[in-house]
Order: structure tokens, then sequence, then C-alpha cells
């Protein structure tokens, strides 16, 4: 019986092991701080912390909420098996973007606005350059 339960544990700990592992790389992959990813899934930052360095278990409520969050694969979370993202990953840089955006008065969208279609016209020219110009046009 001792065994068994020694048994199941070493696998436990196994699998546990590889679920951190990579509920870290679901973080890392969305260029995301740890205070961030924890708030969207409704933990404390050390929480997340103590799962990623293996001081901590992670509960089927976390992988759940890790899961539908950042639409990660359950399946590939727990197992590793599959892939990554069961649809592509949330833009957060965008959705950060947004949520901005919509905080600000009318006239400070249409400035804003006017300065990312300047931008863009900017990145346009520089892409359409020989990188020569490019360099020259750095240096001044």
């Amino acid at each position: 019986m001792v065994l068994k339960r020694a048994g199941f544990f070493i696998y436990y700990w196994r699998m546990t092991d590889e679920v951190r592992k990579r509920i870290k790389l679901v973080r890392e992959t969305l260029n995301i701080s740890q205070r961030d990813f924890a708030k969207r899934v409704y933990i404390s930052q050390t929480l997340l912390g103590d799962i990623e360095l293996g001081n901590r278990a992670v509960n089927d409520r976390t992988v759940q909420l890790i899961s539908s969050e950042f639409n990660v694969n359950k399946n590939w979370l727990l197992t590793g098996k599959g892939k990554m993202f069961a649809a592509p990953p949330p833009d957060l840089q965008l959705e950060n973007l947004i949520e901005i955006f919509q905080q600000m008065d009318t006239s400070l969208r249409d400035y804003l606005l006017d300065l990312s279609k300047g931008l863009l016209k900017i990145q346009k020219e520089k892409a359409g350059k020989p990188k020569s110009v490019n360099k020259m046009e750095e240096q001044k």
C-alpha cells in the first residue's frame, strides 16, 4: 500500500511539475507579467509565483480559468498533447489599447487616430526604402 501511494505521489508531482512549466510557458508566450496574468485568473501574484516555482500545486479552478481567459487548450495544459492555444492567443496589447481608448474623450480619440495614421505612414515609407537610406536618416 505504501509503495502504491509513493508511486501515485511521484506521478502526481511529475504531472503538476509539467503543468506548472506549461503555465509559465503560456505566460511567457503571451509576454505578460506575473502580476497581470494572476489578476486575469483571479489569483495572487504570490500564488502564481509559487506555482511557477513548484512550491504550490495548481488546482482545477486555476487550470480552467487559464484555459478560458487565454484560450489555452486545457488538454495541452494538463498533458502537453495538442496545440498550446485552442484559438489564436489574445492580443493583449490590442486589448489594453482598446481599454485605454474607450476611456478617452472624443477629441483625444481623434488625436490618437491621426497620430496613429501618421506613424503608420512613416512605417510604410521606411519599409519601402533601401536599408542604407534608412540608416542615413537615423544618423541625422
